[in-house]
C-alpha cells in the first residue's frame, strides 16, 4: 500500500478534527478581544456544525460528479480562506460567518477524504489504509485543547487559525502531487428536494442539540429546531423511497454490514463523542487541574490510538470484525465505566494506564467500523456510502455532548449544587451504557462478515479492488 495516501488525507482531516475542538478553550480570550461575551461566542461553535451538516449530505453526490480528487482540494481550500477569516475577524457576526464558511470546507473534507481512499486501495489494504485515516479523528479533539489553551496563553488566539494556512496549502500541494486522480461519474442532477430536507433534518437536529447542551440561546428554540429536523428526516424518508437517486441512499441499510456498522458506531459515538467535553471539565472541576495539565492529561489517550494503528491490519486479519468489534465496543464502554470512578483518590499512573488502554480501544474500534461500512457496497454506492456515514458521525456526536452535558445538569439538580465531580461522574456512567448498547447491532453479523476487508480465513486475491492509477 502506498501510505503517502492516507497520510496525506490523515494530515488534512487532523487539521478539521483538531480545529472543531481547539476553539473551545480559546472562547473567553476571543470574546473579550471581539468585545462579546464567551456564551454568545458559542453560537460560532454551533454555527461551524451546523454547517457540517448542510453540507454533509451533498459531499458524496459532488464528489461523484466533479471527482473525488478535486473536491477535496477544493473543501481544504475553503476550510483553509474559512481559518484566515476567524484569525481577522474583529466581531462576533464576522466571527461566526467565518466559522460558517470553515465548516462548509470541513463538510466535504471528511467523507471526501474517505471516498478518496477507498477507490484508491486495494479491497485488503482497506484496514490498514483506514487505521492512518482514523487516527485524525481519535487525536485531533484530545490535542485540540491542550494546543488551543497554549497559543492563546503564551502567543495569541488569533495562531489557533493561522497555523492551518500553511497546513492547508501544503495539503493542497501534496494532493496535487500525490493523490490519484479519481474521474467523476454521471450521477445526473442533485436530488436537490432530498438536498432541502436533508440539510434542515441534520441541521435542525444538530443545532437543537448544540442549543441544548451549549445554551447560548434559549433551551426552547434547540427543541423547536430539534422538533424541526425530525419532522424534516421523516418527510426525507418518504421522498428518498420514491426517488431513483436521493442525495442520502437509505436503501444503503439493506445491506447488514453497512447497517450494524452506522448503528454501532453512532451508539458507540455518542458515548466516546462525550468524552473530550466531561473529562477535561471533571478534570479542572473536580480535581482543580489547569486547562493545559488536564490536556497533557487526556492527551495519553491519543498516545494509545497512534500506536494501535500499527498493529490494526493483522489483528482484523486474524481474528475477523465480528469477534474484534464486539470486544472492543465491550471494552471501551468499560473504560468510560471506570473513568466515572476518577477522582483526586485515584493514582495518576491508575488514570494514565486507563486512559492509554482506552486510546487502544478506541482506535482498534473506529477503524474496523470505518472500513467494515464499505465492505459490501458497490463502487457506485461509495459516495452515498461516505455521505451517511459522515452525517450519522456528526450527529451521534453532537448528541453525546448534548447527552453529557443533560446528565450533568439532573446531577446537579438531585444535589442542589453546582457542578462538582460527582455530576461528571454520573454522566459517564450513563453514556457508556449507551456506548455498550454498540454491541447489539454486531451481535447479528456473520461470523465472516467483512472478509473481503479484512482478509480474515480466505484468499481474497481475486477480489480486490483495482487501484487507482497515480497521476
Amino acid at each position: 500500500m502506498n501510505r503517502i495516501v492516507p497520510l496525506i488525507l490523515a494530515i488534512a482531516l487532523f487539521m478539521e478534527m483538531m480545529d472543531s475542538t481547539v476553539i473551545a478553550t480559546s472562547l473567553p480570550a476571543i470574546a473579550a478581544d471581539i468585545g462579546t461575551s464567551p456564551i454568545a461566542l458559542k453560537l460560532a461553535l454551533t454555527t461551524y456544525l451546523v454547517a457540517l451538516a448542510i453540507f454533509i449530505p451533498a459531499s458524496g453526490w459532488m464528489a461523484d460528479r466533479f471527482g473525488a480528487r478535486r473536491v477535496f482540494m477544493i473543501a481544504i481550500g475553503v476550510f483553509t480562506v474559512g481559518s484566515l477569516a476567524c484569525a481577522g475577524a474583529d466581531s462576533l457576526g464576522a466571527f461566526v460567518g467565518a466559522r460558517f464558511i470553515q465548516g462548509m470546507g470541513g463538510s466535504m473534507m471528511t467523507p471526501v477524504a474517505r471516498l478518496v481512499l477507498v477507490r484508491s486501495t486495494e479491497r485488503k489494504r482497506l484496514v490498514e489504509a483506514m487505521a492512518w485515516l482514523s487516527v485524525p479523528a481519535l487525536i485531533g479533539p484530545m490535542v485540540g485543547p491542550v494546543i488551543g489553551g497554549f497559543l492563546t496563553t503564551y502567543v495569541s488566539w488569533h495562531w489557533i487559525f493561522l497555523i492551518n494556512l500553511p497546513i492547508g496549502l501544503a495539503g493542497i500541494a501534496l494532493s496535487r502531487r500525490f493523490l490519484p486522480i479519481i474521474p467523476g461519474i454521471a450521477n445526473g442532477r442533485l436530488d436537490a428536494k432530498g438536498f432541502i430536507l436533508s440539510a434542515l433534518a441534520a441541521s435542525g437536529i444538530v443545532f437543537g442539540l448544540s442549543v441544548v447542551s451549549l445554551p447560548a440561546l434559549p433551551v426552547q428554540i434547540g427543541i423547536a429546531a430539534m422538533a424541526l429536523g425530525a419532522a424534516c428526516a421523516i418527510l426525507y424518508t418518504r421522498h428518498a423511497s420514491t426517488t431513483a437517486r436521493p442525495v442520502l441512499d437509505l436503501k444503503l441499510f439493506a445491506i447488514p454490514t453497512f447497517r450494524a456498522s452506522i448503528i454501532s458506531a453512532s451508539l458507540a459515538r455518542l458515548g466516546f463523542g462525550a468524552t473530550p467535553f466531561l473529562l477535561p471539565l471533571a478534570l479542572q472541576i473536580g480535581f482543580g487541574l489547569s486547562a493545559f495539565h488536564s490536556g497533557m492529561v487526556t492527551f495519553v489517550g491519543a498516545i494509545g490510538a497512534l500506536v494501535m494503528k500499527f498493529a490494526t491490519a493483522r489483528i482484523y486479519s486474524g481474528f475477523g470484525f465480528k469477534r474484534i468489534l464486539i470486544a472492543m465496543v465491550g471494552l471501551s464502554a468499560a473504560l468510560l465505566v471506570t473513568m466515572g470512578f476518577f477522582s483526586p483518590a485515584v493514582p495518576f499512573v491508575v488514570i494514565y494506564t486507563i486512559l492509554l488502554t482506552s486510546g487502544f480501544a478506541r482506535s482498534l474500534m473506529f477503524t474496523g467500523i470505518n472500513a467494515l461500512v464499505f465492505a459490501d457496497v458497490d463502487a457506485d454506492q461509495e459516495g452515498a456510502t461516505t455521505a451517511i456515514a459522515a452525517v450519522f458521525q456528526q450527529m451521534s456526536l453532537a448528541l453525546g455532548v448534548a447527552v453529557a452535558g443533560m446528565m450533568v445538569e439532573i446531577s446537579m439538580s438531585w444535589r442542589g449544587a453546582g457542578p462538582n465531580l460527582p455530576d461528571f461522574q454520573f454522566a459517564f456512567f450513563v453514556v457508556a451504557g449507551i456506548a455498550a448498547l454498540g454491541v447489539l447491532p454486531l451481535l447479528a453479523l456473520d461470523a465472516r462478515a467483512g472478509a473481503a476487508v479484512s482478509g480474515h480465513g480466505t484468499s481474497l486475491a481475486g477480489e480486490n479492488r483495482v487501484a487507482v492509477p497515480h497521476s
